[in-house]
């Protein structure tokens, strides 16, 4: 066997050896929408149960914030908890991460995880518009509606033009005339 078969023959093995390392997903991160198992009283062991692939550990906050953006946009709420949570880890003082944290939670019912992240976001983002809004849609989910309706309307005070807040005001007007039936 020449020098140049034996290449071409080495290479091919190399080939094939590596199509099966390929996947996918790119992303690193399996999709699930599963919340972590068992007894959980901070939120490191809330998502610790959460089927990853890679380790975050070496992402920028605002990198971690972005993966979990688009994870919360595909749905998978339990990948966007993991990655708004090392977000928070990575940056303490993000209110943006904070938040995500909370609407994460909301979406995999993890209310608890959700009320101690809400209580963060409003120390370091204060009353906003976005804030009362996503804390009354979390009660909304909870089916909670005059706190619900409440924080809906604190943030339609603040932002009269929102069109998120004035969908949410009407979902809450059609959740109470579905209750009076």
């Amino acid at each position: 066997m020449t020098g140049t078969m034996r290449l071409a023959a080495v290479a091919g093995l190399l080939l094939i050896v590596l199509s099966g390392c390929q996947t996918a997903d790119t992303s690193g991160v399996v999709r699930t929408n599963e919340p972590s198992k068992g007894d959980v009283t901070a939120f490191g062991d809330a998502f610790d149960g959460l089927k990853t692939v890679s380790d975050v550990e070496y992402y920028a906050s605002d990198r971690a914030v972005a993966e979990a953006k688009n994870q919360f946009r595909a749905e998978n709420y339990g990948n966007a908890g993991a990655l708004f949570y090392k977000a928070t880890q990575l940056a303490p003082n993000d209110g943006g991460a904070w938040m995500g944290l909370a609407a994460s939670s909301d979406r995999i019912r993890r209310f608890d995880l959700s009320d101690l992240a809400y209580r963060q976001a409003f120390r370091l983002v204060g009353g906003t518009p976005e804030y009362y809004n996503n804390v009354g849609y979390s009660y909304l989910l909870r089916g909670k509606l005059q706190d619900a309706r409440s924080n809906f309307l604190k943030a339609y005070e603040l932002a009269p033009n929102d069109p998120t807040v004035a969908n949410n005001l009407q979902l809450l007007s059609s959740s109470v005339k579905n209750l009076e039936r």
